[in-house]
């Protein structure tokens, strides 16, 4: 009796069980990235004015509050003059019924940079939020 040799034919079919570990790494990488993400933008809404104070004048509540300095020193808020020492209470003053703390700083360009600082110093330390630079492209509209 002859014996048959049985042919070793090649395999065709796919081993999945490297690509399903794949899968499941990439699940569990996944699972954990996805609670680290943000979930939201943050948006400054406007919040309406504590209780009991009186409403201010409609055109005092959208006045864009600027503090101008000039060659000397002299500072000026909406071009009320005022001394660097009353700074931080008129701007406490103006702020007390506002929700949104903006004011702008228009200083001289020839104005040493301490002179800048220290007054951004004193409106931050009266509660102003934010603080923007104004500069000659502002001031043009570009």
């Amino acid at each position: 009796m002859k014996k048959r040799r049985k042919k070793i034919e090649a395999k065709a079919d796919i081993n999945v069980t490297p690509f399903i570990d794949i899968l499941l790494v990439l699940l569990v990488i996944f699972m954990t990235i996805t609670p680290l993400t943000p979930k939201g933008l943050d948006a400054a809404v406007p919040q309406p004015p504590p209780p009991g104070t009186p409403p201010p004048p409609p055109d005092e509540l959208n006045k864009t509050i600027v503090i101008s300095i000039d060659k000397a020193g002299n500072l000026k808020i909406n071009q009320d003059n005022i001394e660097l020492r009353y700074l931080g209470d008129q701007l406490q003053e103006i702020f007390k019924t506002r929700n949104e703390r903006t004011a702008f700083v228009n200083a001289d360009p020839e104005l040493l940079y301490k002179d800048v600082v220290e007054v951004i110093d004193v409106a931050k330390g009266a509660g102003v939020d934010k603080i923007g630079l104004m500069t000659e492209q502002i001031q043009a509209g570009k």
